[in-house]
């Protein structure tokens, strides 16, 4: 069996590619992918070279983590169905010599049964919508729920819907892009220039941007925390006085678990979280190449789709 897959040869350098997929093992299931979804941090951190040293990293290699498909086989004890929705984080090394980082962009794929998780029907593509709302709600696992965001990019809208979903009161969303910064569904967006206060208890960065610490510092209450949940290419630093005079805390957020997808799935499945409206752009996958730089490059692609379902 082999997989029709998004190849990154080099930096800068795309390819659709038939790749051999390595047979399954115990505890393994194959999965027809119908829907990926394109990461605008580690995927283009990837694409452009300017991915930090991390486990597995180097070229060629097969990017996305965000996938949603159906199972097309499995055992009786992976606890899945044949026809089952599925979504799936990632591939495990099932492309052999090509890398897999993170492995979720292709049209079949062969995964560990213990990383996947089942997804309602009516969810369709936005089944691809969980890793994002994962790492979310991983963000706001174990302290204060966010006042403020920076960002409102598909991350920094699922922070404020599942700060509102956990019952917190709604938090500000910063944003610059008066585009992006429509779409505010029961929480407010503004733009940093015109922010007053200097008393935000917890201040959640998904914006990516390392010269941005200094001047979110000055804007915490004292004792206050800055969440960064965003995906950093370049070294972090701060003056310390500021810092020193607020007491201030800085938290750095890591990969989501398993047991945060399944949370997040369930407040989809509750109706407490909407997945609606992030997903702006699609594609049929056999033009993935053009569709990756629509992601990268058109301001008002907040997500862009694939779909894989014509590929055989």
């Amino acid at each position: 069996m082999d997989a029709l897959a998004v190849v990154l040869e080099n930096p800068r350098q795309l390819a659709l590619r038939r790749l051999p997929l390595a047979e399954g093992s115990g505890g393994d299931i194959a999965v027809d992918i119908e829907w990926t979804a394109i990461s605008t941090g580690t995927e283009r951190l990837l694409f452009e070279g300017r991915m930090p040293a991390f486990p597995g990293m180097g070229y060629p290699l097969v990017p996305g983590y965000e996938a949603v498909g159906r199972v097309t086989s499995c055992d009786a004890t992976s606890g899945f169905r044949k026809g089952e929705r599925v979504f799936v984080p990632g591939a495990a090394g099932c492309f052999g010599e090509v890398r897999s980082l993170f492995g979720a962009a292709a049209s079949h794929l062969v995964v560990p049964a213990k990383r996947v998780i089942a997804c309602d029907e009516a969810l369709g593509e936005q089944g691809a919508l969980l890793a994002l709302a994962a790492t979310a709600y991983h963000a706001l696992r174990g302290g204060a729920k966010p006042d403020c965001i920076v960002g409102h990019g598909v991350l920094g809208r699922l922070l404020a819907r599942l700060t509102i979903a956990l019952d917190a009161a709604p938090p500000v969303v910063w944003e610059r892009d008066a585009d992006r910064a429509k779409g505010a569904v029961g929480y407010d967006v503004i733009d940093p220039a015109a922010n007053t206060r200097r008393d935000y208890r917890v201040i959640c960065d998904v914006s990516g941007d390392a010269s941005l610490l200094d001047h979110l510092i000055a804007h915490l209450a004292p004792g206050g925390e800055i969440v960064l949940a965003g995906f950093y290419s370049a070294p972090l630093s701060f003056v310390f006085p500021p810092a020193f005079m607020r007491e201030a805390r800085i938290r750095i957020a890591a990969e989501w678990r398993h047991e945060d997808l399944v949370a997040v799935r369930d407040l989809v499945d509750s109706g407490k979280l909407s997945l609606d409206g992030l997903i702006t752009h699609r594609s049929d996958a056999t033009a993935a190449s053009e569709a990756y730089r629509t992601a990268f490059d058109d301001p008002s692609c907040l997500k862009m789709a694939l779909d894989w379902r014509a590929c055989a």
